[in-house]
C-alpha cells in the first residue's frame, strides 16, 4: 500500500469522524424529510406534465379521427355525384388523418403507461414521506432521550472525582465517626456508673459478712430463745424521748461522715 493511499484513507477517516461528531440527528432528520418533500414536488410536477401531454395527444388523436371521418364522408358524397377524382382526393386526405390518428393513439397508449407508473411512484413516495414524518418525531424523541441519558451518566460518573463530592463524603465519614465515639463514650459512662453502684452494693454485703464473721470469731453469745406462747409478756419500760433523740443525732453524724 502506497504512502499516498494511506494518507488519503487517513484523511477520509478523520473527515468522517469529524463530520459524525458534529452531526445533529434531529437536524439531519428534518433535512431528510425536507429533501423528500422537494422530491415529491418534482415528482408531482412530472406527473402533471405527463398527464397534460396525455390529454394533448388524446385531443390530437380525436381531432385526427374526426377529420378522417369527415374526409370519408366527403369521398362518399363526391362518388355519389360521379366525381371519382374528387372522391379519390378526399380518400387520400382521409388516409393522412387516419394515419396521424393511429400514430397518436399508439403514443397515447405508451403515455398512459408512463402516467400510471408516475402516479404509482407518487403514491409510494407520499406514503414513505408520511412514514418518515412519523418516524422522524419518534427518532428525534429517542435521540433527545439518549442525549439526556448520556449527559446524566457523564454527570454521575464525574461525581466520584469531583472535589466537592469528595469533601462531602469526607465530612459524612467524619460525622459518622463522631457519632460512633459519642455512642461509645455514653456506653462506657453507663458501664462505669453501673460498676460503681455494683461495687457499692457488694461492698455493703462484704462489710456485713465481715462483721458477722468477726462476731462469730469473738464468741458472740447465742441468741436468746423466744418465750413460750402462753408465758406472760415481760413488762416493757417506756422509752424516753431524750434517748431516742440522742440516738437519732448519732445516726445522722455517722451518715454525714460516710
Amino acid at each position: 500500500m502506497g504512502f499516498f493511499d494511506r494518507l488519503s484513507r487517513l484523511l477520509r477517516a478523520n473527515a468522517n469522524a469529524a463530520l459524525g461528531s458534529v452531526e445533529d440527528p434531529g437536524k439531519i432528520l428534518d433535512q431528510s424529510v425536507a429533501d423528500m418533500q422537494a422530491d415529491l414536488v418534482k415528482l408531482r410536477t412530472a406527473v402533471a406534465t405527463a398527464i397534460a401531454s396525455q390529454k394533448r395527444i388524446q385531443n390530437q388523436a380525436e381531432q385526427s379521427e374526426a377529420q378522417s371521418k369527415t374526409w370519408y364522408e366527403r369521398a362518399e358524397l363526391a362518388l355519389k355525384d360521379g366525381k371519382e377524382d374528387l372522391a379519390r382526393q378526399a380518400l387520400s386526405q382521409r388516409k393522412t388523418y387516419q394515419d396521424t390518428a393511429n400514430t397518436l393513439n399508439a403514443q397515447l397508449s405508451s403515455q398512459a403507461v408512463q402516467v400510471e407508473a408516475l402516479k404509482k411512484s407518487l403514491l409510494d413516495l407520499e406514503g414513505k414521506i408520511a412514514q418518515a414524518k412519523t418516524k422522524k418525531d419518534m427518532l428525534k424523541a429517542r435521540s433527545q432521550a439518549a442525549q439526556a441519558q448520556e449527559q446524566l451518566q457523564s454527570a454521575v460518573s464525574g461525581l466520584g472525582t469531583n472535589s466537592a463530592m469528595a469533601a462531602f463524603d469526607q465530612m459524612e465519614e467524619k460525622v459518622l465517626q463522631q457519632e460512633a465515639r459519642s455512642q461509645a463514650a455514653a456506653e462506657l459512662a453507663g458501664v462505669n456508673l453501673e460498676s460503681q453502684f455494683a461495687a457499692l452494693e457488694s461492698g455493703n454485703d462484704v462489710d456485713d459478712e465481715l462483721a458477722a464473721l468477726r462476731n462469730k470469731l469473738q464468741g458472740t453469745p447465742a441468741p436468746t430463745a423466744l418465750p413460750a406462747p402462753d408465758a406472760p409478756m415481760p413488762k416493757l419500760e417506756p422509752v424516753k424521748p431524750a434517748v431516742v433523740d440522742a440516738e437519732l443525732e448519732d445516726l445522722k453524724r455517722s451518715i454525714d461522715k460516710l
